[in-house]
């Protein structure tokens, strides 16, 4: 294993230079088994959950969804107005037990602070600044690993169908890019992406929370911007990484050649995901159960569901283990 990771290491070194020493020590990054094993992990299961479920009542879920959805959007937020009423003061050491919604603000502020180069960044230009941001973008690669159970309700819910070439391809892909580029480059140019990507998902998350309360469902009827929101974040961050090519700096340019790429793969799945889900069956799938349809009923944004409008849709929903 330790000969493996240290082949992966000089490949990548030759590519996007030597590791960045800030990050030595730090939990999951010094070695790329530990990610590497919890993707397959996850693929395994993703190939091996739903036969298990097979023959097998579906399990509720109903209260740890309402958690993981609701609950920690309400933390996102509750942790944004705690960190603006302390200003992030430069040599204030703002730490908090759980950070996990946290970096949203914190990008922006210390982008701000920092006064980034918006057109490109190098990864050692801002000092505690860049540290801040660094500090902020672990605790993004470390959600990618948390969102994985997004996968595993939707398995334990038997609703496999919601598993698309999308959602796991976006969620496996994610975790391991994001191992690369907190080894790499954890700083600088990285940020932008991940900021748009914070916010699309506090929205996204809000609404998945919000669809789990029956009285507030006649309201949301935003979902399908959600999945507009998140092409736009798509091509916002290939015009910023272009901007990096035209006009470079220290920013290793492998990186940003490699971004432009897996940005244009998003938006060429998530088009044909709206597509499919807005334009051909939109139309069908309210002729056929307008009620499904009525007033967003419906939670799939992005590839994702909720998990709990399939149940209740449904003519003769399956019977549910309340374990």
């Amino acid at each position: 294993m330790e000969n493996f990771d240290a082949s992966l290491s000089t490949y990548f070194r030759a590519w996007l230079g030597p590791r960045d020493t800030r990050v030595k020590g730090w939990f999951l990054l010094d070695n790329y088994i530990p990610t590497l094993l919890c993707s397959v992990i996850y693929l395994l299961i993703v190939w091996l959950g739903p036969k298990y479920m097979k023959n097998k009542q579906p399990f509720s879920c109903r209260g740890i969804l309402v958690v993981y959805n609701l609950g920690l959007t309400l933390l996102s937020l509750y942790m944004f107005v705690e960190v603006s009423e302390m200003k992030f003061k430069e040599n204030s050491d703002v730490e908090p037990g759980i950070q996990l919604f946290l970096f949203l603000f914190q990008l922006v502020t210390g982008v701000w602070e920092s006064r980034y180069n918006f057109f490109c960044q190098g990864t050692r230009c801002a000092g505690e600044s860049d540290m801040k941001i660094i500090r902020v973008l672990w605790w993004y690669y470390f959600s990618k690993l948390i969102e994985f159970m997004d996968t595993f309700f939707f398995i334990l819910r038997k609703n496999s169908y919601q598993i698309t070439v999308l959602h796991v391809y976006h969620h496996a892909s994610m975790f391991n890019i994001w191992w690369f580029v907190m080894n790499w480059v954890p700083c600088g140019h990285s940020y932008f992406g991940a900021t748009l990507n914070s916010f699309i998902h506090v929205l996204m998350y809000s609404y998945y929370g919000l669809s789990s309360i029956p009285s507030m469902r006649p309201y949301l009827w935003w979902k399908k911007y959600i999945t507009q929101g998140q092409l736009i974040q798509f091509v916002l961050t290939i015009i910023q990484t272009t901007c990096g090519v035209i006009w470079p700096c220290t920013f290793p340019l492998g990186w940003l050649y490699f971004q432009i790429g897996y940005m244009i793969s998003l938006i060429i799945l998530f088009m044909n995901f709206y597509n499919e889900t807005y334009n051909k069956k939109g139309a069908s799938r309210r002729k056929e159960h307008p009620r499904d349809h009525q007033n967003g009923s419906v939670a799939t944004v992005n590839g994702h569901t909720n998990s709990f409008s399939s149940l209740e849709n449904n003519v003769k929903p399956r019977k549910q283990r309340k374990d």
